[in-house]
């Protein structure tokens, strides 16, 4: 069983890996269905990776929204028939700069 820690390191990784691609832009992300797969795929390991962290763990880090990250993994796994790209893209433009702060800060923290 991975630790929390291990959990924090993989969300950055998988950010670090939506940011490969991500960087083409919005028009590459629309266009490109190996992207979409990429960055859908990614997000889903960002979401499992924070819902498995223990509420410890998550309850001394409150700044970083869990269990919306998580609901989102839902969707994305379980409603994937839901999927809005412009949602996705949204989430990568707008919200994963910060989580991504928020990541490096705890893994300062730790």
């Amino acid at each position: 069983m991975r630790n929390d820690s291990e959990r924090i390191r993989d969300i950055r990784e998988c950010i670090e890996k939506i940011e490969k691609y991500s960087v083409r832009g919005k028009k590459e992300f629309y266009e490109d269905e190996l992207i979409q797969t990429w960055i859908i795929h990614n997000l889903q390991i960002i979401g499992e990776a924070s819902r498995a962290t223990s509420e410890e763990f998550k309850a001394k880090y409150p700044q970083v929204l869990w269990l919306k990250i998580a609901d989102f993994r839902n969707l994305l796994v379980h409603e994937y028939f839901r999927v809005d790209l412009g949602i996705v893209w949204e989430i990568v433009e707008n919200e994963l700069p910060k989580l991504k702060q928020q990541i490096n800060d705890i893994l300062r923290d730790i």
